[in-house]
């Protein structure tokens, strides 16, 4: 009997590490085969380096990349493989770390795309039985298309939920039958609390799986636990990026992502020593995407901060990020010789049913860093969150009481951490 395509992903999740290496090496010189000779960036960035490689440690000898790097070469058109007319998409990154970078794809790599998300499917357990509702806004944010395409692929009823009012999205889910819904992990928190200021209670609705993304959380026990609770529902994370690919996904246990390794090397790098990480090591995540001929990355600094390990027994052999995206390396504020990433603080104010939203505002103090946080908390408070601050991170913090509904709430990436360190 021939294999199916849901039969022939478990088989790559479950390849030795050797074999796992064999493939990616096949794939990376098919890659540089294809788009070397036609890729002004790449051509120039990688003239002196071997144009075909013997191993994956050779890789290593490569240069990195940056997103300036990318913006630079987005906006020049170098960054483009083909002419213009082969690509048939376009979308761009969020901005939220600077200007919006345009990223275009070739009908041949938005199949890609598609057969990547294929592997976050599996991991939430969809199938063609179920109903999706995506609550996300119409626009160019890729994250929406790619998924809902995937969607379709797999021959789930996809429902668009941009445009809409709370309670809009609240009865069209219940009208539908959704049974899978897909947003950030700040979004599928606002709905619930959005929704129980008008009397509705979204565990009553027929939502059965969470797939979020666009920002951690959905790694983040405290996060998950909150939106399991009031969904009633089980939470698979995934993390990807516009100029990347949908790269990562979560597992049974909510407690950490698998880098899809068909698709993509991954490396890290040591945020201690500058070399390849061990074991458990917090690192700097490069990716080197495999099958995205269009706009290639090679080693491509991501930004994010994670712990990989390879020696774990989970069924997916992939390499596993413990913890998630732990946060990202622009945003660690070292506050009296402490490093603080704002992903450790979500996690603890998230673990107060009673605090609704928050916000991190980062200032320089002379040649320190300084931290305050603002608190929606319906027991008005503080004190008793300032004092878990102090235990948890061996810091004194100020935390300071918003009026209730005071602070930001977005249906994409939450805008919760302000740094002002670079304002006189």
């Amino acid at each position: 009997m021939r294999a199916t395509a849901h039969d022939e992903r478990r088989a790559l999740r479950g390849l030795e590490r050797e074999a796992l290496e064999d493939l990616q090496l096949r794939k990376l010189n098919l890659l540089l085969d294809a788009a070397l000779p036609l890729n002004a960036f790449y051509r120039q960035k990688l003239a002196s380096s071997p144009q075909r490689l013997g191993s994956l440690a050779a890789l290593r000898d490569l240069p990195t990349t940056n997103k300036d790097e990318l913006l630079d070469a987005a906006a020049d058109g170098t960054f483009y493989t083909y002419a213009k007319s082969e690509y048939v998409r376009y979308h761009q990154t969020s901005g939220t770390r600077g200007r919006p970078m345009a990223v275009c794809d070739t009908a041949q790599d938005w199949l890609w795309w598609t057969d990547v998300w294929q592997h976050v499917l599996d991991a939430a357990a969809v199938t063609s039985q179920d109903r999706a509702f995506l609550a996300f806004s119409f626009g160019p944010f890729v994250g929406f298309w790619s998924a809902f395409d995937a969607l379709v692929r797999r021959g789930v009823l996809a429902v668009p939920g941009g445009g809409l009012s709370t309670a809009a999205r609240v009865e069209m889910i219940e009208r539908s039958g959704a049974t899978v819904l897909f947003c950030t992990p700040t979004y599928a928190m606002h709905l619930a609390e959005s929704a129980a200021a008008i009397g509705a209670d979204v565990g009553e609705l027929p939502i059965e799986k969470v797939i979020v993304a666009g920002e951690p959380g959905g790694s983040l026990p405290a996060v998950r636990g909150r939106i399991e609770a009031a969904w009633r529902a089980r939470v698979t994370d995934h993390s990807g990026a516009t100029e990347v690919g949908p790269w990562g996904f979560g597992d049974a246990t909510g407690q950490g992502l698998h880098i899809v390794e068909s698709e993509f090397i991954a490396e890290f790098v040591s945020v201690d020593t500058g070399r390849r990480a061990k074991e458990g090591e917090l690192s700097h995540l490069l990716l080197t995407g495999l099958g995205r001929y269009g706009c290639p990355v090679i080693r491509y600094r991501t930004g994010d901060l994670v712990r990989p390990q390879w020696g774990h027994d989970r069924d997916c052999r992939f390499v596993y990020l413990d913890g998630g995206v732990l946060g990202r390396a622009d945003d660690m504020v070292v506050v009296r010789g402490v490093n603080v990433y704002p992903t450790s603080i979500e996690q603890i104010l998230r673990a107060f049913p009673e605090v609704v939203e928050y916000r991190i505002t980062a200032r320089r103090r002379g040649e320190m860093d300084e931290l305050v946080i603002e608190v929606e908390d319906h027991l008005q408070q503080p004190t008793r969150i300032a004092e878990e601050l102090r235990l948890r991170l061996g810091l004194k913090v100020a935390v300071r009481l918003a009026a209730a509904m005071s602070l930001p709430r977005s249906e994409g990436k939450g805008k919760r951490f302000v740094d002002k360190r670079g304002e006189t």
